[in-house]
């Protein structure tokens, strides 16, 4: 008899009966997110507790392979897994949730640990259910369609759901993935991916399912669409430069020199100017300081506006109604706002929860996914006061936020 056989039958007698059977071996854990999965979820065999090698056997339905654990598109109810290895036993049932209702407002957080969190739009914000996307996702985006895109920034796939019908696509060569966003004209997906054979790369996934990749700068992290005029900017962060490439051909038009270590980027509203995070730190042994820089982007573009020295800047956000930008500081947890033009200081620094990383702003909120306090935390950006039920608890180490406005709403 192997040990799933023997594993099987342990839980069947465990279930059968109210009596404890003493088990030699040590108990281990699937790691898991801790609310229901929802249909198409790729869930990663991860056993706390158990040394590899085990076997892992599924009572439900769904597939195994040998790194994940694929739910299906129609799941409903529940379904075991079990894991068993000659110094273990891991058993865990995994419940699935109904699929996000198009016409109610929800919000979805980026969770490294967990995958893409989805919360109800008001507080207590409480969570509802995982989209486990097969690794760790990098950043979330949701289009105006209805599409909940995101990319494994530890693995090589992308992920595209649609709402109406709930569908969980996959896409392979889609390598660690760093940012994504729609296209507002086309419904495309623009991910950056930091590693391709030594250099970063962008790739757009169409709405017809269509893959295109190019070849950029070293590490391509940042991005911003410009949908009106055919432009996406990338951030290269270890060339320190910004490659400008076309929308529909991913063709590179231009590459120029920004800041050091360019992370963030951002647009305004009306695609003119371009604003660049220097995601240096005066705390670190080099004592560079971080900074954020303005640039002309209409024809060949140039810096017309510098910020004073920040702490360690890493996340950026355009307000178009006040034409600020909101920045966020790793080391100090702090937000910083800025005037847009000027980029001099116009508020104090807003308070924040540990770590906030990409802020997102929508509808009147300013959105803080603070990544070591598994928390997200909600401004307003008129009032700059915290708003009822903020900061709420997420899925581990959140970095990116977006929010789904029902059909009630459209």
């Amino acid at each position: 008899m192997n040990r799933l056989v023997t594993a099987l039958l342990l839980v069947t007698a465990l279930g059968a009966s109210a009596r404890t059977i003493p088990v030699e071996r040590a108990s281990g854990s699937f790691v898991t997110a801790g609310v229901p999965y929802l249909p198409g979820s790729v869930i990663p065999l991860d056993v706390n507790g158990i040394a590899p090698p085990y076997d892992v056997a599924l009572i439900g339905p769904g597939v195994l392979n040998k790194r994940f654990y694929n739910v299906p598109g129609d799941a409903i109810g529940s379904a075991a897994l079990i894991a068993s290895g000659p110094n273990g036993l891991a058993q865990h049932t995994f419940t699935f949730a109904a699929p996000p209702d198009p016409a109610r407002d929800f919000i979805a957080v980026a969770s490294y640990d967990d995958g893409i969190i989805i919360h109800d739009a008001k507080a207590p914000y409480g969570m509802t259910a995982a989209l486990a996307v097969g690794g760790a996702p990098g950043d979330v985006a949701i289009d105006a369609r209805g599409a909940i895109g995101t990319g494994a920034t530890d693995d090589v796939t992308a992920t595209i759901a649609h709402l109406r019908p709930w569908n969980a696509a996959i896409y392979d060569n889609v390598p660690f993935t760093d940012e994504v966003a729609f296209d507002g004209k086309t419904g495309a997906l623009f991910l950056t991916n930091r590693d391709v054979n030594g250099l970063g790369a962008i790739t757009r996934i169409g709405a017809d399912g269509s893959h295109l990749q190019r070849i950029l700068g070293v590490t391509s992290e940042g991005l911003a669409i410009d949908s009106v005029r055919r432009r996406v900017y990338v951030a290269n962060v270890n060339d320190g430069t910004i490659s400008i490439v076309d929308a529909d051909t991913l063709e590179e038009l231009d590459r120029f020199k920004a800041v050091e270590r360019v992370f963030a980027i951002a647009l305004s509203a009306d695609g003119s100017h371009l604003y660049a995070v220097s995601n240096q730190s005066l705390t670190s042994p080099f004592a560079s300081a971080g900074g954020v820089v303005a640039f002309d982007v209409r024809a060949k573009p140039h810096v017309v506006a510098r910020s004073q020295k920040l702490v360690f800047p890493v996340g950026i956000a355009f307000d178009p109604a006040s034409k600020r930008l909101f920045v966020t500081d790793e080391h100090d947890d702090d937000v910083y706002v800025l005037d847009a033009s000027t980029l001099a200081q116009a508020h104090v620094p807003l308070r924040t929860c540990r770590t906030p990383w990409k802020p997102t702003i929508d509808d009147g909120r300013l959105y803080l996914p603070c990544a070591r306090a598994n928390q997200i935390d909600v401004f307003d950006v008129r009032s700059f006061r915290r708003v009822a039920g903020a900061p709420f608890a997420t899925g581990g180490y959140p970095i990116s936020v977006a929010v789904w406005h029902g059909d009630s709403r459209v």
